[in-house]
Parts: structure tokens; C-alpha cells; sequence
């Protein structure tokens, strides 16, 4: 049984540690001596939403291309089949 003590600590150990590791972020991230300005941090979500919407924008693009192209194997594969008999 005293094999087995060392091990059963282990995942208490870890959990303390990134409990120590959280609440010191969370500390340094509330304190009122940020390091990023308001103003930085505003921007950089801006930036963050206009990249989101032009890749949403790319994904609808490809959404429709991909439909297209499945809807032109479709009427080739009726063609195929159209030919064969």
C-alpha cells in the first residue's frame, strides 16, 4: 500500500499546481497595472472581428463552390447512366 501513495498524489499534486498557476494569472490579469492598454486590446478585436468576417465570407464562398460542384456530379453521374443504357 505504501507503493501506491506516491502515485494517488501525483493527480493532487498537478491540481494544486495549475490552481497556484490560475489564481496568479487571474491576480496579474485583474491588477490595475495592466501591461496592454484598453486601447491596444480594443484594436486588436477589431482586427480579430474583420479577419472573422472575411473568413466567414471565404467559408460561405467555398460552401458554395463545393454545393456547385456536387450538384454538377450529380447531373453528370444521371448523364452517365443516361449513356450506359
Amino acid at each position: 500500500s505504501t507503493a501506491n501513495a506516491p502515485e494517488d498524489d501525483a493527480p493532487n499534486r498537478y491540481s494544486r499546481m495549475d490552481r497556484t498557476i490560475y489564481s496568479r494569472y487571474s491576480r496579474d490579469a485583474n491588477s490595475s497595472g495592466s501591461s496592454v492598454p484598453t486601447n491596444a486590446l480594443e484594436k486588436t478585436i477589431e482586427e480579430l472581428e474583420r479577419e472573422l468576417a472575411k473568413e466567414r465570407q471565404e467559408n460561405a464562398r467555398l460552401m458554395k463552390m463545393t454545393q456547385d460542384k456536387e450538384e454538377l456530379i450529380g447531373k453528370l453521374k444521371e448523364e452517365i447512366d443516361l449513356l450506359n443504357r
